[in-house]
């Protein structure tokens, strides 16, 4: 079988990829995996590490421009064909598009797409997925509400999609050992709010730090730490500068460190205009952390129960400014908070169930027939 994606950066559905094809049942799947893009160079922030550490064969296609991406579906075709590839399930959008074309042209028998955000940037990829639906045997929806997003918003045959969550390896979290936040500018006793994720418009950043003197200046004793990269990374650098809070808003780059960053914070915060199933908030909720969050896609699915106390509307300041001021301000209460959603992510959302549900879901398709 063969699994393909678009690059081999650290991102949620990088890391999802991962996550599964390591733990897959060899004795029934000879998994290998294709990465439209170029090979990460040594020291790079990627995943294929850990895929390379368990014996998994990876071939990166090189695609650095859309210009590439032609010669890249021709080699994928070759290398679909000279592995006599039965099934394939694809991860990201242009990885989603060229699995599927590759698959149809040498036969490949059974082709799964993976959706893992509602997409509402580029609208053009829902037409793209519907015009060439019939050639793809099941979407792999990440939660319940992306999956009716794409079959309400993109029109994709709903008896074709299924839900799949996101697991987390609970036994990660949370770190072993508390990062040593000085590193990043913050004095000692300081409380820390933690974003993690990249710096793009989607994370909804843009709306955050301008509204820090609302929510963040009334708890005098908290800073905000901001950890990734990413294109807005100088505006919001300026933004931030340009709140006052300068000297209490801190960013830390990419890290690999993250379990031991969420150990060392008090909450996490999650500013974005849309989602799937974002892997942060799982990762704080097995940190026993509690979330502030925008209520998009799949975070009231992640919360549960307890997402009303977690959840704010995007682009309301005074919510989330009475949202995070209930947390900061009652000790019990973001410690029940972080308890439930620590059992939550244990008993709900492990890595175990999502294997066995892409098993069996591969296991349960037709060998023979083509999808039509």
């Amino acid at each position: 079988m063969a699994l393909c994606i678009t690059e081999l950066d650290v991102g949620g559905a990088e890391q999802a990829l991962v996550d599964l094809v390591v733990r897959l049942d060899r004795s029934r799947f000879e998994p290998v995996v294709y990465c439209l893009g170029p090979q990460p160079s040594p020291g790079e922030p990627s995943c294929l590490s850990p895929l390379q550490q368990a014996g998994i064969p990876v071939h990166c296609l090189g695609a650095r421009r859309k210009r590439d991406l032609l010669p890249v579906y021709r080699r994928l075709i070759q290398e679909l064909a000279r592995r006599r590839v039965k099934l394939v399930q694809c991860f990201l959008f242009h990885a989603n598009l060229l699995g599927r074309l590759a698959a149809r042209k040498v036969g490949v028998p059974r082709v799964l797409s993976g959706i893992r955000v509602a997409e509402r940037r580029h609208r053009w990829h829902l037409w793209a997925d519907r015009l060439t639906s019939r050639w793809v045997d099941r979407y792999v929806c990440v939660s319940r509400s992306v999956a009716d997003f794409s079959a309400c918003e993109g029109g994709l045959p709903q008896s074709k999609i299924v839900v799949i969550p996101n697991g987390i390896d609970v036994a990660a979290y949370p770190g072993a050992l508390p990062a040593d936040l000085r590193h990043f500018g913050i004095k000692p006793g300081r409380r820390v709010v933690t974003y993690v994720g990249r710096m793009e418009h989607q994370k909804g950043l843009d709306w955050l730090i301008p509204s820090v003197p609302n929510w963040l200046g009334p708890q005098h004793d908290c800073d905000l730490l901001l950890v990734g990269q990413g294109p807005d990374l100088p505006m919001l650098q300026r933004a931030a500068a340009a709140t006052g809070f300068a000297d209490r808003i801190h960013f830390a780059g990419w890290r690999k460190d993250v379990p031991e960053i969420l150990a060392a914070s008090q909450m996490l915060v999650l500013p974005s205009r849309w989602e799937g199933m974002p892997n942060v908030v799982l990762q704080a909720m097995a940190s026993r952390m509690p979330v502030v969050a925008t209520d998009v896609e799949g975070v009231r699915e992640l919360l549960g129960p307890n997402a009303q106390e977690q959840t704010v509307p995007f682009g309301d300041s005074r919510a989330l400014e009475e949202r995070v001021s209930a947390i900061l301000s009652d000790a019990s209460l973001a410690k029940q908070l972080g308890r439930v959603n620590r059992t939550r992510a244990a008993e709900e959302f492990t890595l175990a169930r999502v294997v066995s549900a892409y098993q069996d879901l591969w296991d349960s398709l037709p060998r023979s027939d083509f999808a039509s």
